[in-house]
């Protein structure tokens, strides 16, 4: 079943109004939505609102920890020493990586006493390795400053220290049980959960270090430090850290600085990268979501695609103009491929859900030898929300050289608030390595450890109590007429969104939709890229042109025809040039009642009780219907009976479409096994589909190499040899999957939808005889 909807309602009290309006700021939805998000404190106000008057904590909050690796660097400074740079490949990985590369550049010199390393996404790990130190150690390297990692790599630190190698970690990731052999580790973790520290992603605590550096040594550094900051709002968002206290700061103040880079013209670019991968994205760089939906997946598309991810700290870094273009092209087309393979993949996870049993299976672990490891994330991130299950997915084409050992890798995504990392943490024992935390982890094993990590993982998830199911929560209600620039920049006042602080979720309701063709994406190129888009325009009482809108990921005929109430986001589409909302959700209007309506008085609505007089001539429609043709038949055999009509369906039995498949194909194997028969009837009953869904799933069923035939009911047998390719056998599932969802959102309008509205739509019927 779909999340339930939580309206949001309270109101400010007039004298925080009056608070915002001697700030400047005024507007009824803002002060609303302030107040909603318990940013009420009248001191901070003007810290919030406004980055310049924010007070940014110390550096030196770190402690000794940041006075260690102060002193450390300021000794290899004077010795010149030289400094490895040990980053990740993630989007804040390569952005701390980045950080200090151009920090420390202004103290030591890049490429001869400055060097950066990247473990490669395909073939490694996140975090130190052993061979990595060697070639460090073989090319004279004195101190390692890691940045995004680190900090539980125990046995690789105390490695380098047996080299006479130093190291200093900054990290935000999981804390090791015992201080590591390290000369200082830079963990936002160490700070109390409500410090202003306490988020901060790799990239803020690299550029804090930087900080504390340009304060002890300011004589040094010939640029301001806060050239930097772009880097940090880029990796900081990227990573979706809580977007409060310093993170907030800095992801501002960061955003001012992207914004510079649309402005200025080419010969006054100092990070041409940036500015190149910004219209590639056709984004402007003025917000939170530049990031998350532009800049951020591009970053992390280079090493999905390639596996090395080096020359996305050149692309931020450089100031070679020609140079940048070429990379940001290359990156643009990563990201391009990117969504066509996690296109692929995901349709192929879905095959390979087909003939997995639902039922019994609390942790979905999936692994193919086939499947790029670099995009597992991103689809176990769609599974695990749309099945509501955690889910585990694995690339088993890896192996681990040295140890000779098969090895597969993969990602995990948590769903329903489960602490998935925890999880998969009990089964350590079964694992090569992990990390990560609650939400989302990697992890290789050995090949032949799967079946029993599979088994013991579930078993573990069974003995955790069920967690309630989450809902979705609608800021403010709005009308279509008010969308548009005015509310726009009203609610823009709360950026950067982020987690944390989510964009707003305005609810429309009584709208209805004027919708367009579904269509895929296309590159910078112009080539078609296999990611649904369906365009829409948005009406309701207050307007008579509709406001323009997208529905990312969803077909056309998803949006169901007639009255609804919505959740939408308001977007600035710089490229367009025009205001658009994001569709989030949609379901049957709960509240329209039509003017004027007609006295039908011989329909009675049994829905939720049946009235104790029954007249003596009555129908009962028992059965919820998924259209109104279907009452309309009703109406005709009432009023040529002249008899009363009683809409008296109970409220619909709606299970998830994916276990209405696995359902469906249990069937098939029992019929196919015991060669017995089903009726339509039959087969209807106990999926609780109509003719429809049922049809399309015979379909499914056909490309999976059952056959179907029908003489008094139907007889389903295995023809394995007919099975078609994993490709058309995810299009025929996706196919039955979205007849489902539509039948079963018409099931929810009808069981929903007012008297009147039947009422009316009688009148119209009896009108038309």
């Amino acid at each position: 079943m779909s999340a339930a909807w939580v309206i949001q309602s309270e109101s400010p009290p007039i004298e925080f109004i009056r608070t915002l309006q001697s700030h400047g700021v005024a507007g009824q939805y803002i002060a609303q939505l302030l107040w909603q998000r318990d940013i009420r404190d009248p001191e901070k106000l003007a810290g919030y609102l406004n980055a310049d008057l924010y007070q940014p904590t110390s550096a030196f909050e770190f402690g000794q920890e940041m006075r260690s690796a102060v002193q450390r660097l300021k000794a290899a400074y004077e010795s010149q020493e030289t400094v490895a740079i040990w980053g990740d490949f993630d989007a804040d990985g390569v952005t701390s990586t980045a950080v200090l590369w151009d920090g420390l550049g202004e103290f030591f010199t890049q490429t001869q006493q400055l060097f950066y390393f990247i473990p490669n996404r395909l073939t490694e790990s996140h975090g130190l390795s052993a061979r990595g130190i060697d070639a460090l150690k073989a090319n004279g390297c004195q101190l390692i400053v890691t940045c995004d990692t680190g900090s539980t790599n125990l046995d690789e630190l105390t490695y380098a220290q047996s080299l006479g190698i130093d190291v200093i970690v900054t990290d935000h990731h999981t804390l090791p049980e015992q201080r590591p052999p390290v000369t200082a580790i830079l963990n936002s973790r160490y700070f109390p959960a409500d410090h202003p520290l306490a988020k901060l992603s790799g990239v803020a605590v690299a550029y804090k270090l930087i900080e504390a550096l340009y304060q002890t040594m300011p004589e040094v550094p010939k640029k301001p430090l806060e050239t930097l900051l772009d880097l940090v709002a880029i990796g900081l968002i990227a990573d979706l850290v809580e977007l409060k206290g310093d993170c907030r700061y800095l992801a501002q103040k960061g955003i001012q600085q992207l914004q510079t880079h649309a402005r200025r013209k080419p010969s006054e670019q100092t990070r041409p990268g940036i500015t190149r991968l910004l219209e590639r994205c056709h984004r402007s760089g003025d917000r939170a979501t530049d990031i998350s939906f532009g800049l951020g997946p591009r970053i992390n598309a280079v090493s999905r695609i390639q596996g090395d991810a080096h020359f996305c700290v050149e692309l931020l870094t450089s100031r070679d103009m020609q140079r940048c273009q070429k990379l940001a092209d290359e990156t643009e087309l990563a990201n391009s491929r990117r969504k066509a393979l996690q296109k692929d993949v995901a349709q192929q996870v879905a095959a390979k859900l087909a003939h997995l049993d639902l039922s019994t299976t609390g942790i979905i672990v999936l692994w193919d030898e086939q499947w790029n490891v670099g995009v597992l994330g991103l689809v176990a991130g769609q599974i695990a929300q749309e099945y509501g299950r955690p889910t585990i997915l694995l690339s088993t084409e890896a192996s681990d050289i040295p140890a000779n050992r098969l090895i597969a890798r993969g990602s995990a995504r948590s769903a329903n608030q489960i602490d998935l990392y925890q999880l998969v943490k009990d089964q350590a024992h079964l694992l090569d390595r992990f990390g990560g935390h609650p939400f989302a982890a990697g992890l290789s094993l050995p090949i032949e450890n799967l079946p029993l990590f599979v088994e013991a993982i579930n078993q573990r998830s069974r003995q955790q109590p069920i967690p309630p199911t989450p809902s979705l929560k609608a800021d403010l209600q709005v009308t279509v007429q008010e969308l548009g620039f005015e509310l726009f920049q009203e609610l823009k006042l709360i950026e950067p969104c982020g987690m944390g602080n989510p964009i707003p979720k305005l609810l429309i309701q009584n709208c209805w939709f004027e919708v367009g063709k579904h269509r895929n994406t296309r590159d910078w190129k112009g080539q078609e890229v296999r990611y649904i888009q369906t365009e829409f325009k948005i009406l309701d009482e207050t307007v008579t042109t509709g406001f323009p809108g997208l529905w990312w990921g969803h077909y056309s005929h998803e949006i169901p025809q007639g009255r609804c109430d919505a959740i939408v986001e308001l977007e600035n589409n710089t490229y367009r040039k025009q205001y658009e909302v994001r569709l989030i959700a949609v379901r049957p209007c709960e509240a329209f009642v039509q003017t004027a309506s007609p006295q039908i008085d011989w329909i009675l609505d049994w829905r939720t009780q049946m009235s104790p007089n029954s007249p003596e001539k009555l129908f009962k429609v028992q059965t919820c219907p998924t259209s109104w043709k279907e009452l309309q038949v009703w109406f005709r055999r009432a009023l040529n009976a002249q008899s009363h009509l009683a809409i008296a369906y109970p409220a619909p039995t709606l299970n998830p479409p994916h276990e209405v498949w696995q359902q469906l194909v249990g069937i098939a194997k029992y019929l196919s096994r015991t060669q017995k028969t089903a009726t339509r009837q039959q087969l209807s009953d106990r999926l609780g589909v109509g003719d429809r869904p049922l049809k399309s799933g015979f379909t499914a069923l056909e490309q999976l190499g059952f056959s179907v035939s029908y003489s008094d009911s139907f007889q389903i047998t295995w023809d394995g040899a007919k099975s078609q390719s994993s490709e058309t056998i995810a299009r025929s599932i996706e196919q039955f999957l979205a007849e489902i969802r539509e039948e079963q959102f018409y099931r929810r309008y009808f069981y929903q939808v007012p008297l009147t509205t039947i009422q009316n739509v009688a009148f119209q019927t009896i009108f038309n005889l």
